[in-house]
C-alpha cells in the first residue's frame, strides 16, 4: 500500500511538472518566439518561482505585443507591478535609500553635462542609480531617448528573469554597485574579517552555525527592503556638532556641497533636494534611530558596549578627516576669492563645488583645474574610504587608502596653490 501511494505521488508530480511545462511553455506564444531570439531569458524564467507559480510573460509584460511588428507595445514592468504581489517589500523599498537612487542622480548638476550613454544609458552612474521609483515624466524621457529598459529597480538585485531571492541575499549581488572609486564597500567588506569569514563559511571551512555577516545581514536585516545609514552617502549630518572646530569644518564642507551659501552661510535650494532624497540625517533623532538599529544588529555577535565604542571611533575619525578636508577647501576657495581660479558659468558661487565632480569641459562648463581635481578626489575618494573603512572594520582601507591619502592630497593642494599664486603674480 505504501509503495502504491509513493508511486502515485511520483507519477502525479511528474505529470504536474510535465503539464505545467506544456501549459506555460510550448503553448505560450511569447515563449515560442523568444526561445529563438532570447533563449537566455526563457531559460531564466523556467528556473524561477514565477514559472512554478504560473506567472507568465503576459502577467508582467501585457498582451498587446504578440509579434515582431508591434514590439513597441510590450510593457516593461515597474516596481508597482512587482508590488501587486510583493506589497510588503514594495512598501519597505519606497522608504529606503535605494528608492532615491534615480532621483538623487538627476538632482546632481554634473549629471546633465555628462554623456547620456553613461547616465540614462546605464553604462556609468545610471547603471546603478537606475534604482528608484520614477515619475511618468522620467519614464517618458527615458523612452524618448531609447532607454525604455531602465524602468525597474527590483531587477537590480533579483536579476531578470529568474528573480531569485537567494541571488539577492548573496553579498555579491551588492558588489555590482557598491564597489570602486567612491564607494568601495565590497572591497572593504570582502577583505575584512566579516567578509573573509563569510567566504570561509561558504567554502565549508567554518561550521554552519558560525557567525559570518554579509552586507544583507547588517544593512537589510531580516529581509527588509528599507535600508538607511546614520551618516549617509555624503558623510554629513545636521544639526552641527557642539565642538566649535568641527562645526566650522562641517559648515565649510556644506558650502562646498552647495547646501550652504558660501557668502552668507544660509541654506540654498540644494538643502531641499537633500531633504527630498533622504541623503543625510537632518535631526539628532533621525541619526540616533539609525545608529541604534546598527548597534542592535552588531549585538547579534558582539556586546552592545563594544559595538557602541567601535562606531563612536568611526565618528571620531570623521571629525579628524573633516579637519583635513576643510583646510583643503579653504585653500582652493581663497584662490577663487583672489581671482586666481575663475568661476565657471554654471557655478552659483566663486567657490569649490563638489557636485560638479571632475568636470570634463562639456558645454559652457570649463574643465576642472588640476588642483580642483585633487580636492574632489580628496573628498569623494579618500575621505569616503577613511570613514567607510572604519565602519566596515577594514584597517588597510581606513589608513592607507583613506587617511594617508587625505594627508597626501592636502600637501599637494598646498604646493599647487603656492605655485599658482607665484605664477599669477609673475603674469601681472
Amino acid at each position: 500500500m505504501v509503495k502504491q501511494i509513493c508511486l502515485f505521488v511520483l507519477v502525479f508530480t511528474f505529470l504536474l511538472i510535465f503539464f505545467n511545462s506544456i501549459l506555460f511553455s510550448d503553448d505560450e506564444p511569447c515563449v515560442q518566439c523568444h526561445i529563438k531570439i532570447s533563449p537566455g531569458q526563457v531559460a531564466d524564467w523556467r528556473t524561477s518561482q514565477h514559472f512554478e507559480e504560473g506567472i507568465t510573460c503576459s502577467t508582467c509584460h501585457g498582451e498587446e505585443h504578440n509579434s515582431k511588428e508591434n514590439v513597441n507595445l510590450v510593457q516593461f514592468p515597474d516596481e508597482h507591478v512587482c508590488g501587486e504581489c510583493h506589497d510588503t517589500q514594495f512598501e519597505q523599498f519606497k522608504k529606503g535609500k535605494h528608492n532615491f537612487g534615480w532621483t538623487s542622480l538627476n538632482a546632481l548638476p554634473v549629471t546633465h553635462v555628462e554623456p547620456d550613454e553613461l547616465m540614462e544609458g546605464g553604462r556609468g552612474c545610471g547603471g546603478c542609480h537606475n534604482m528608484g521609483i520614477k515619475t511618468e515624466a522620467q519614464k517618458k524621457e527615458l523612452r524618448e531617448k531609447g532607454y525604455r529598459y531602465q524602468n525597474n529597480s527590483c531587477d537590480e538585485c533579483h536579476t531578470r528573469h529568474s528573480f531569485s531571492k537567494k541571488e539577492a541575499q548573496d553579498p555579491r549581488a551588492c558588489q555590482q554597485c557598491h564597489m570602486g572609486y567612491d564607494h568601495p564597500q565590497w572591497e572593504m567588506w570582502s577583505s575584512a574579517k566579516h567578509g573573509t569569514r563569510w567566504f570561509a563559511k561558504e567554502n565549508g571551512r567554518l561550521p554552519k552555525e558560525a557567525a559570518a555577516p554579509s552586507c544583507q545581514n547588517c544593512h537589510l536585516p531580516n529581509g527588509t527592503h528599507e535600508n538607511r545609514t546614520a551618516w549617509g552617502f555624503l558623510g554629513v549630518r545636521l544639526p552641527l556638532p557642539e565642538n566649535p572646530q568641527w562645526a566650522a569644518d562641517r559648515i565649510t564642507i556644506l558650502k562646498a556641497l552647495g547646501v550652504l551659501n558660501p557668502e552668507t552661510g544660509k541654506p540654498t535650494p540644494r538643502l531641499e533636494i537633500v531633504k527630498a532624497v533622504d541623503m543625510a540625517r537632518l535631526t539628532d533623532e533621525a541619526w540616533q534611530k539609525e545608529r541604534d538599529k546598527m548597534i542592535e544588529t552588531c549585538n547579534k555577535c558582539h556586546s552592545k558596549l563594544y559595538a557602541q565604542e567601535q562606531l563612536e571611533m568611526g565618528d571620531a575619525i570623521m571629525k579628524k578627516a573633516d579637519r583635513l578636508l576643510a583646510q583643503a577647501i579653504d585653500i582652493v576657495a581663497d584662490l577663487y576669492k583672489d581671482d586666481i581660479l575663475k568661476k565657471p558659468d554654471n557655478y552659483s558661487f566663486a567657490y569649490p563645488d563638489f557636485l560638479y565632480f571632475m568636470r570634463t569641459g562639456s558645454g559652457n562648463l570649463k574643465q576642472a583645474s588640476y588642483i580642483e581635481q585633487v580636492l574632489f578626489q580628496m573628498y569623494m575618494k579618500h575621505r569616503m574610504r577613511t570613514y567607510q573603512g572604519f565602519f566596515h572594520v577594514n584597517p588597510d582601507y581606513a589608513y592607507w587608502y583613506g587617511w594617508a591619502m587625505m594627508t597626501k592630497d592636502l600637501g599637494e593642494i598646498r604646493e599647487l596653490a603656492e605655485t599658482m599664486r607665484v605664477t599669477y603674480k609673475l603674469k601681472k
